[in-house]
């Protein structure tokens, strides 16, 4: 698995866990949603991604877009 994979299997299993902490215990949950939709978006137009910069510390091999 690459970087690029990597990211988006982790920004979509945070969504996918907030949406369900979210029905099942508070609706306050769906605002990880909300962060994690603004960190994609911001992460497209700068470049900048917290998550990527912490999954190449660990070894995680670069894809083609966050080089």
């Amino acid at each position: 698995m690459n970087l690029d994979r990597a990211v988006l299997a982790f920004a979509g299993c945070v969504v996918l866990a907030s949406l369900a902490l979210g029905y099942f215990v508070s609706p306050y949950w769906f605002l990880l949603t909300a962060f994690a939709g603004l960190n994609m978006l911001q992460a497209s137009v700068t470049g900048f991604c917290p998550a990527a910069m912490i999954f190449k510390m660990v070894g995680v091999k670069e894809g083609c877009a966050f080089k």
